[in-house]
């Protein structure tokens, strides 16, 4: 019965819980803005404060793993190892995908050999993507996948895949088959809250000092539109 605090910054929508034995005591999320920066902090204080508990209450810091986006996710990573230096409190990272993946399958319409693949975007026509059968359980490697037509043809030739996730609007752009089937999930901490359950009876934590997020792609830096001046 363990008291986590949930940081999911891998995508656009800045997102934190408060869980407690893998239930969501308090959860306060954006729009998606991507606004990590400003968000993230106020959103923790503002969990805390509505449950009436002190940092140092909890039982660990669980923090999104990743894939998603490379600023975003230093952001949540260096506030949760914050978190966990000032209280003293294990880290535990969960990855971005089966979060995802956890939310899906409270909605998604399965049945018998049913494949679910989140997806979150990685900008263009490319997504980060895995594939994971009805029970939760990864069946591929976490990729950067391109999509184009005929993607995913030998699987939904065999079975139906349930596309989810921030990537999933581009998918269905480019994957025309009956097999396939789209829905809406985004990434949200409640998606966190019963795997950082399970990894912390497990105790399997993070090393503080060393975390560092996968990130699968190096950074590319963009050019912003805005005028400074």
């Amino acid at each position: 019965m363990a008291l986590l605090l949930c940081i999911e910054s891998s995508a656009e929508v800045c997102s934190v819980a408060l869980a407690r034995s893998g239930e969501v005591l308090a959860l306060k999320e954006s729009a998606p803005d991507r606004d990590h920066a400003r968000l993230l902090a106020p959103f923790i204080r503002s969990a805390l404060d509505e449950a009436g508990v002190a940092p140092q209450q909890l039982d660990a810091v669980a923090v999104s793993e990743g894939p998603g986006s490379y600023t975003s996710l230093r952001i949540g990573a260096s506030t949760a190892k914050g978190l966990c230096y000032g209280t003293g409190k294990p880290l535990i990272a969960v990855g971005s995908l089966h979060a995802l993946t956890a939310l899906a399958l409270e909605k998604a319409p399965l049945l018998p050999g049913d494949l679910l693949c989140p997806m979150l975007d990685a900008r263009r026509m490319e997504v980060y993507a895995a594939l994971f059968d009805a029970n939760g359980a990864q069946q591929t490697e976490v990729t950067a996948r391109v999509l184009s037509e005929g993607c995913f043809a030998e699987e939904l030739s065999a079975r139906r895949i349930v596309f989810f996730g921030s990537g999933a609007g581009k998918c269905r752009q480019v994957v025309q088959h009956s097999n396939a089937i789209f829905i809406e999930v985004q990434t949200s901490a409640r998606g966190m809250a019963r795997l950082a359950e399970r990894r912390f009876g497990e105790k399997c934590f993070a090393d503080v000092a060393y975390f560092e997020p996968f990130y699968l792609k190096d950074f590319v830096a963009i050019k912003s539109t805005k005028k400074l001046l």
